[in-house]
């Protein structure tokens, strides 16, 4: 069995819980760990867990809404941390005795009751990778922060049950709006992060029967607003906008499964 929360999702940070369970094994993966180590030990606790309960994190880049308190999280709990090689240079390369593990496109890694499997994507970060995670019958695909799906991207995340997927934000709100020039073409540009119509277009490339879960992210609080975001990627796949989940930047989602109960 395969399940996911986020524990807030934006600009302030990102963090969220990949939960697999075999038998009596249980294994919890935090993708990305965007807040203080106080904050993040506050978040999880409303998910109904601790920090000791966390296996491994996984830090998609190196930007400090994803990266966060990952080097003293590790250090506290003593728990494994793959990134790239490129996100590890860009953090400074601190010494994670010997917690550090090395993640590359394509390299699957075991977490005993599940995988995850990291692609590149393409952002304005040195190394960047997001996940596909599976149990081998459900599949969830983790997607944000990129300014364009590639076809590698769409290939990675064909057949996924559910889709945690980037609506950064709405191009007119984003025009509009008191960012200066610089700001404004690096998020709208081809490395900087995803438009509601992009992601409503990798929502049609990625539609099949089996799609049960859509949870729309790192929605910007300035220039994007869940009621432009559901009825749009609900429009992709023929959903009521109702059924298209929003992660909020202060709660996140309640827990979900990635596949059938």
């Amino acid at each position: 069995m395969l399940r996911f929360r986020s524990l807030g999702s934006g600009s302030s940070g990102n963090a969220t819980v990949v939960e697999g369970r075999s038998g009596a094994q249980v294994r919890r993966l935090l993708i990305d760990c965007g807040f203080g180590i106080r904050q993040l030990q506050d978040r999880l606790a409303a998910a109904g867990l601790a920090l000791d309960e966390i296996d491994a994190v996984f830090v998609t880049h190196e930007h400090s809404d994803h990266v966060g308190c990952a080097h003293a999280l590790a250090l506290r709990q003593r728990i494994p941390v793959w990134m790239s090689r490129g996100t590890h240079a860009a953090i400074g390369s601190p010494d994670f005795e010997g917690l550090l593990r090395w993640a590359s496109d394509g390299a699957a890694i075991d977490l005993g009751c599940f995988e995850a499997l990291p692609f590149t994507v393409p952002h304005d970060a040195r190394e960047p990778l997001q996940l596909r995670c599976s149990d081998g019958a459900a599949h969830l695909g983790v997607l944000t922060d990129l300014g364009h799906a590639t076809a590698h991207v769409l290939e990675q995340l064909a057949g996924c049950h559910a889709l945690l997927l980037e609506a950064n934000h709405d191009p007119a709100m984003l025009a509009g709006s008191r960012y200066p020039p610089f700001l404004k073409r690096r998020i709208g540009g081809p490395h900087g992060h995803l438009a509601n119509e992009a992601s409503a277009d990798i929502l049609r490339a990625l539609r099949h029967p089996g799609l049960r879960q859509v949870v729309a992210a790192h929605l910007s609080e300035r220039n994007n607003h869940p009621g432009l975001v559901r009825p749009l990627l609900a429009s992709a796949l023929d959903w009521s906008p109702q059924a298209i989940g929003v992660a909020d930047p202060r709660h996140g989602t309640g827990w979900l499964q990635a596949g059938l109960e």
